[in-house]
């Protein structure tokens, strides 16, 4: 049996807030908050729980979840720096419409029910995003991290509940 956690990037790994401040970072493509990435290392240490990411960066992945942009890269850099690395992605349910449209929520219940359906030996998860998702289900398992913040240290606590239930 294992834990989960599925993660966004855009709005937990950052913030508002956070790019708004570190612009020069953006333009070299670190589009990730160090202080935010601790945090998480944090809940996942404490928790034992696999990274799956959820989010539009796993189209920056392949198969293998080796990054094809150079944020994917750094990505998983900050990651290894904090003993962390993805264990999977969901799959991408996603249409033209909703690519052009940006409107990702519209799927991700879908793409985390098809990842949990696959995975039968979860015991508990808990999603990461800053988007409300619509699915009852998940916004039993949800913490809604405030994008203009990012992720926080009342977010991680609620999530290690989630969790360690």
């Amino acid at each position: 049996m294992m834990r989960v956690l599925f993660l966004d990037i855009d709005g937990v790994l950052n913030s508002e807030g956070w790019n708004a401040e570190h612009q020069s970072e953006i333009v070299q493509g670190i589009l990730i908050d160090r202080a935010a990435v601790r945090l998480l290392a944090q809940l996942v240490h404490e928790t034992d729980a696999q990274l799956i990411l959820h989010s539009g960066w796993r189209m920056w992945f392949d198969a293998e979840l080796r990054p094809l942009r150079k944020e994917a890269e750094i990505l998983v850099s900050l990651f290894a720096e904090a003993g962390l690395s993805l264990a999977g992605i969901t799959p991408d349910l996603t249409t033209e419409e909703i690519r052009r449209s940006k409107r990702f929520s519209l799927v991700k219940d879908d793409e985390i029910m098809a990842w949990l359906a696959s995975h039968s030996h979860v015991e508990a998860w808990v999603v990461l995003d800053d988007l409300a998702l619509p699915g009852e289900q998940l916004r039993l398992h949800q913490v809604q991290t405030d994008p203009a913040r990012g992720l926080t240290l009342q977010d991680i606590e609620k999530a290690k509940q989630l969790l360690m239930h």
